[in-house]
C-alpha cells in the first residue's frame, strides 16, 4: 500500500509540473508536449490504479486513452506545421 502511494505522489508531482509548463509555456509546442506529459502520466496513474484494485478493465481503458492522446497529438502537430 505504501509504495502505491509513494508513485501517485510522484505521479501528482509531474502532473502538476506539466500543467505549470502548460500554462506557462512561451511557446504553443510547449504546452502541446505538456498536455501530452499529462496525458501519459494520467495513463499511468490508470496502469497503477488497475493494478491496486486488481482491475484487469482499466489496463484495457489506459491503452485506449493512451492511443487516443497519441493520434491528437499528430492531429495538432500536423495543424502546427501548416500554421493556424
Amino acid at each position: 500500500m505504501t509504495l502505491y502511494l509513494v508513485w501517485f505522489g510522484l505521479l501528482t508531482l509531474g502532473v502538476a509540473l506539466s500543467l505549470l509548463r502548460a500554462l506557462r509555456g512561451p511557446s504553443v509546442v510547449d504546452r502541446v508536449v505538456a498536455v501530452d506529459v499529462v496525458t501519459t502520466t494520467v495513463s499511468a496513474f490508470m496502469i497503477i490504479l488497475a493494478a491496486q484494485v486488481d482491475n484487469v478493465l482499466l489496463l484495457d481503458v489506459s491503452l485506449v486513452y493512451g492511443v487516443l492522446s497519441f493520434l491528437a497529438v499528430l492531429y495538432v502537430g500536423r495543424h502546427l506545421e501548416e500554421g493556424f
